[in-house]
């Protein structure tokens, strides 16, 4: 998979893209990302790439031309699958979602910033949108690393044990159940004697009815998709 992320500010992504899991799946060659900074691309002498609002109001816009100009050229080298906006209006990000778009082979994610870019790339080149929360951020770089990391994570030979990622939250619309871990009993706190049972069945059944007990009391929304 290649991953095509334009930014204003890739040195963001320096911490979350250069250790563990996304890392390792560069290292592995499984994923290349690629961080395209804007200002490379405007005419503008002093790289400016946002502009006022017409019709006026409150914050800037990124402007249309470096971002079309960026897109454009991506597109010349490459057929992409998906071109993501990060943006607080757009569909919320979510396991289904993730699970999409990691069996893709190119994505191009752009990253918001000001009061958003011209309309008019959202409706030209845009293909998808998406938003990792309901509330705003100062850019949407964390939220394109948000995105990449939920979807690297997937790729076959990342994890080291692919059952793992299967087994995660949200995959089948319920949380996860209590994990444990040694010692069987610290301060007279034990784990479940189920887990030690050796009983493979029940085992299983118990984590799902964990599962679907802690998924009832704190996110009852995933139980009604």
């Amino acid at each position: 998979m290649r991953i095509d992320i334009i930014t204003i500010f890739p040195e963001m992504f320096e911490g979350p893209f250069s250790h563990s899991i996304v890392r390792r799946a560069q290292d592995k060659g499984l994923v290349e990302i690629h961080l395209h900074q804007l200002r490379e691309y405007t005419s503008d002498n002093h790289h400016k790439v946002d502009d006022y609002a017409f019709s006026g109001g409150a914050g800037m816009v990124m402007m249309i031309e470096p971002v079309a100009r960026i897109i454009e050229k991506l597109k010349g080298e490459r057929v992409y699958d998906e071109i993501i906006y990060t943006s607080p209006d757009g569909e919320l990000l979510n396991q289904p979602i993730a699970n999409h778009l990691s069996t893709f082979e190119n994505l191009l994610i752009l990253c918001g910033h000001y009061k958003g870019i011209d309309e008019r790339i959202r409706e030209h080149f845009i293909t998808k949108e998406i938003s990792i929360g309901d509330y705003v951020l100062s850019g949407g770089e964390l939220a394109a690393a948000v995105i990449t990391d939920s979807l690297v994570r997937l790729l076959p030979g990342v994890l080291g044990n692919e059952v793992s990622a299967l087994s995660d939250s949200f995959q089948d619309n319920l949380v996860s159940p209590p994990v444990y871990t040694r010692p069987r009993d610290f301060r007279g706190w034990k784990v479940p004697e189920i887990l030690l049972s050796g009983n493979e069945r029940l085992i299983e059944e118990w984590k799902f009815e964990q599962a679907v007990e802690r998924t009832k009391r704190r996110r009852p929304g995933l139980l009604e998709v």
